[in-house]
């Protein structure tokens, strides 16, 4: 939104791995890497729904994998912290099964190295970063980690799993310049008040998060739980679905997103292999310094070894030709399928930690590295 003389702002938000939607990432995405630990080749399309006293796993298996799908459930379950019944859902919850073989209408193209399904995915990079991502994004992800770990490490024990961030920076002719406003959203105990809940968060949280992004902030710029009151998080209040936070997963609204989620697919099927590839095309192009800011566009149908699209825009910032940098990009990477999985080396469990805080802007990652 432009406000006056160049002076814009932007809103990402982000959220914690308690979350009912990332409760249901990282079951899938914990599937998902106990079949490719016993088969690289297998094939997954994990879907999971998370509700009060309830888990349904589904979807599709195409390996020779096997695998305990309910005790992978559960042991993520704990992790996340859902072992008290008082949530309403929790380890011991029941689990519902309903995972077939996949498709063999499906599994041809994939067979033959192509891709595992149609779609467009979009890979981005900017300099607003040192990771070559948006600030907004970026900074929202680092709160919701923050959450977690001050809960986690016993800082401030009194918070319960679930939660999340929003923030809105602003910009001056395009570069970050400041923070407006923060918000989080935290369940507690109930015998904690809110005014204790807000100065504990700015305190333990937002300030050391904003400031380590070379921003200040003022207490008067945080709301903590809008409406007044959260104690009870989890699938007991809001069901959970694998996929759902695809513009939290990728550029927090900064960029175009492409068509499908990532979450329990591997990555033949190309919404999530095709976008990892967008993504190091993007960055590596910006990494080199060609362009400031810069889109890639790849698309797929199914079965196809090659994308039916690749293109990158960028925005006016481009330091070489658009030939130039098309060139570049198929020296670095082979876009098809087989290409991206060898090259980006994907066909292993590297697949949880992607379930929370976002799939980019993490150097732990192979499609993260420049080249």
């Amino acid at each position: 939104m432009i406000k006056n003389n160049g002076i814009t702002t932007f809103t990402s938000e982000s959220v914690c791995a308690g979350h009912p939607d990332k409760i249901c990432d990282a079951i899938s995405d914990a599937i998902l890497d106990e079949v490719l630990k016993q088969d690289p080749k297998g094939r997954t399309g994990v879907e999971c729904l998370a509700a009060d006293g309830r888990l349904i796993i589904a979807g599709e298996i195409g390996s020779r994998a096997v695998v305990d799908f309910k005790k992978v459930a559960r042991e993520q379950i704990k992790r996340l912290s859902y072992t008290e019944p008082g949530f309403g859902f929790s380890d011991k919850s029941p689990i519902d099964n309903y995972l077939h073989q996949q498709s063999q209408e499906i599994a041809v193209g994939v067979k033959k190295k192509g891709a595992g399904d149609q779609g467009m995915m979009f890979g981005f990079a900017c300099r607003e970063t040192k990771v070559l991502m948006p600030m907004p994004i970026m900074i929202a992800h680092a709160l919701t980690r923050r959450i977690d770990t001050v809960r986690e490490d016993g800082t401030l024990p009194y918070l319960r799993p679930d939660g999340k961030s929003q923030v809105t920076v602003e910009y001056n002719n395009g570069t970050p310049v400041g923070i407006v406003q923060v918000v989080v959203a935290a369940p507690h105990r109930e015998n904690v008040p809110l005014s204790r809940v807000r100065v504990d968060i700015f305190k333990c949280v937002v300030k050391p998060v904003i400031e380590s992004f070379g921003f200040k902030i003022s207490i008067r710029d945080l709301i903590v739980n809008g409406t007044g009151v959260w104690h009870n998080g989890g699938p007991s209040s809001d069901c959970g679905l694998t996929g759902r936070k695809i513009v939290v997963d990728t550029y927090g609204g900064y960029a175009r997103v492409g068509g499908g989620c990532f979450s329990g697919k591997e990555p033949s099927k190309v919404d999530r292999g095709g976008a990892y590839a967008a993504r190091f095309l993007a960055k590596n192009i910006v990494a080199h310094k060609l362009a400031d800011k810069a889109e890639v566009r790849l698309a797929y149908f199914i079965g196809a070894k090659k994308p039916t699209m690749q293109d990158v825009e960028t925005f006016g910032t481009n330091k070489k030709s658009h030939r130039v940098i098309l060139s570049f990009m198929e020296k670095i990477l082979d876009t098809s399928v087989s290409g991206i999985l060898k090259e980006l080396d994907l066909q292993r469990p590297i697949y949880l930690p992607t379930a929370s805080y976002g799939h980019f802007g993490r150097e732990e990652f192979p499609w993260e590295k420049v080249v």
